[in-house]
């Protein structure tokens, strides 16, 4: 059934929506399916799915109904581009506040339309809020600037905040792993719990994180210096998150500012999300992104990409979000990703079709993980413009030749060298732990930087 006479107005004009400021609009990459409708009437049966039509039309409908349809208002069959108004009053709200939920856009821009028969595949490419629905979501209450007040930083372009992922993500026991973190505090600043970790029976939570708070006050009196962790309390249960939550500030007590909790966002849903968000305000709020590109990969064709992904955690409060390595690291993506950091930390910032105003909303800060060491930063840096991220080597610090703690500081003296306009290589003469990194990562240091062997006198 065509239904684009109904749910499509291609007179309706972009800059008007926008000025209207009634309607979020969405623009996907579609491809109709063959021996279906055309490219126009299909992207309709998209839009009558998202909101208030099916496949066949009823008798419920009323005047008001139609004024509350998604409209299809632009198309570019040739580069597959169709774009979708959804008038704000669509969206779920809460009944205890009135907020709004990213459950709720998702439902419906991300919902039934994607199992859609005549859809040969659909994604998300893009999203534009306005300011009266842009103001009913919770948005960062913590982010970097918070670390670097911990740290002792300024408060304006205080650097890279030096971090880890303590390996084996799985398996370590308590004690091992607490040591771990013992090893890499006495150089870096940050460590995280990767993704999988929690309570498992080898390593129960309530026997690892008594360890991990006394090793960080140990690195702490050691180094005179503020060090941080990162604890996951993903759970299905939002009351499994709080207990674990609570126990683990409790635990912490007088460093229970230094604790950020990290919550698997997309495999744990915008529930977890705003639970911690909700619960937890005064904590930096991590959320790991495990599982995304199940739908956010450019291999897949369903679903939304990782800027849209990332774009809706600053939304839901994200304090910082992993946003892949931009090419530099080991994870999938380009130098164009440095655009998704843009919309995350910047007050106003363009993406692929939108133009964000975050309107004073807090930044969500990038946090940098996956294949990167000391070698890489600097290209990596270049691209961004700036190191204001939290970056977080696994490898990359204890793989160094001398353990966690010369790795964790290889890590510091590369961002140190950059910010200095100071080549890597002339810099690691006088760093040992550097030069360390060279010798290290010597398939990197070979591409990186030709002819380091000789400036740094190492011949093996």
């Amino acid at each position: 059934m065509d239904q684009s006479n109904r749910y499509a107005r291609l007179d309706l004009n972009e800059a008007d929506l926008i000025k209207g400021g009634r309607h979020v609009l969405c623009a996907y990459i579609m491809k109709p399916k063959a021996g279906h409708g055309d490219y126009l009437s299909t992207a309709a049966h998209f839009a009558a799915e998202s909101s208030t039509g099916t496949n066949v039309e009823v008798g419920t409908t009323d005047e008001f109904t139609r004024g509350v349809d998604a409209l299809v208002y632009e198309i570019d069959e040739a580069r597959e581009i169709m774009k979708i108004a959804y008038p704000v009053e669509l969206f779920d709200r809460n009944i205890k506040d009135g907020r709004a939920m990213i459950v709720s856009f998702l439902t419906l821009a991300i919902g039934n339309n994607q199992g859609m028969g005549d859809v040969e595949y659909a994604k998300m490419v893009d999203f534009y809020v306005p300011p009266c629905y842009l103001q009913l979501f919770d948005g960062p209450a913590i982010n970097i600037v918070d670390m670097w007040r911990i740290l002792g930083r300024p408060l304006v372009d205080g650097g890279m905040v030096v971090g880890t992922i303590i390996k084996p993500k799985l398996g370590l026991r308590p004690q091992p792993f607490a040591d771990a973190c013992h090893q890499f505090w006495l150089g870096g600043d940050f460590i995280k719990n990767d993704e999988p970790q929690g309570n498992q029976i080898f390593a129960p939570l309530k026997e690892t994180i008594p360890l991990v708070a006394d090793a960080m006050r140990r690195a702490q009196d050691a180094t005179g210096e503020a060090k941080l962790f990162s604890a996951n309390i993903t759970a299905d249960d939002p009351f499994e998150m709080i207990a674990r939550g609570e126990y683990i500030l409790e635990t912490f007590a007088e460093n229970a500012s230094h604790v950020a909790f990290l919550v698997d966002g997309y495999v744990g849903g915008p529930t977890a999300v705003t639970t911690c968000r909700r619960y937890f305000p005064n904590q930096f709020l991590h959320y790991h992104r495990a599982g995304h590109g199940a739908v956010t990969s450019p291999q897949s064709k369903r679903g939304y990409t990782a800027f849209v992904h990332c774009k809706m955690s600053r939304l839901q409060g994200a304090s910082g979000i992993h946003t892949g390595t931009m090419g530099y690291g080991k994870m999938e993506g380009g130098a164009e990703d440095k655009n998704i950091a843009y919309m995350l930390e910047r007050d106003a910032a363009d993406g692929p079709f939108y133009h964000q105003e975050w309107l004073g909303i807090k930044p969500t800060t990038p946090i940098i993980s996956g294949g990167m060491n000391a070698l890489r930063l600097p290209g990596f840096f270049d691209n961004l413009g700036h190191c204001n991220v939290i970056q977080t080597s696994g490898g990359g610090a204890f793989g160094h030749k001398e353990g966690g703690a010369a790795g964790a500081k290889s890590l510091k003296q590369a961002r140190d060298a950059w910010l200095a306009g100071i080549n890597l290589v002339e810099y690691a003469k006088d760093h040992p732990e550097l030069k360390g990194a060279f010798e290290t990562f010597q398939g990197d240091a070979d591409k990186l930087f030709p002819g380091w062997r000789e400036a740094l006198k190492v011949h093996k």
